[in-house]
């Protein structure tokens, strides 16, 4: 494919590594040739770099299937998954799931790409619920003011929440942001 088609999502070989697209911009810069500016995440080591690809450069897009699995526990070092469909178990190191580890509690649903039969990347599902182990004591008439306080979720997460949020509460974090986006049920 084309530089010009990359889109944010597409997990992509480059210099025989994949990398997931995580923002692409085409820019023309006055009378110099068209670029494409990427910011690329390498699936291996989880680390983001920026990269220009001329307009004509060829891109060669990886196959990648997917997976809906449930996450079982995690022992450290691994996170174990089992297949939904196959009732299959997998495991992932820790290196992998990196900082997406603060959005996953036992039970949550979610997907995991392969290619080539090997796992390599998770796709965490928009928002999770989590629950409040340590903040402040709620106000009451909290709601009326859009000042928040810390609290820290049962999985290390430290999230800004209202007043009104007290230990102990199940709240709805958005896990592309990090960000509280409501009290749950």
């Amino acid at each position: 494919m084309n530089a010009n088609d990359l889109r944010p999502g597409m997990v992509i070989k480059h210099n025989n590594e994949l990398y997931s697209i995580f923002k692409a911009e085409h820019r023309t810069p006055g009378n110099l040739r068209a670029f494409v500016q990427a910011k690329l995440r390498n699936l291996r080591s989880g680390v983001i770099t920026d990269h220009r690809f001329r307009s004509e450069d060829t891109i060669e897009r990886a196959v990648i299937d997917e997976a809906e699995v449930q996450y079982l526990y995690s022992d450290g070092d691994s996170f174990y998954f089992m297949n939904t469909e196959t009732y299959e178990q997998l495991h992932l190191p820790k290196e992998v799931i990196g900082d997406r580890a603060l959005y996953m509690v036992p039970d949550v649903i979610l997907k995991v790409a392969f290619y080539e039969g090997r796992p390599i990347d998770i796709a965490l599902p928009p928002a999770v619920d989590l629950k409040v182990v340590e903040t402040e004591p709620g106000i009451k008439g909290g709601s009326a003011t859009n000042v928040m306080k810390p609290a820290k979720l049962e999985t290390g997460l430290v999230v800004n929440v209202p007043p009104f949020i007290n230990a102990g509460d199940v709240i709805r974090v958005d896990t592309s942001e990090g960000t509280y986006l409501e009290r749950a049920k």
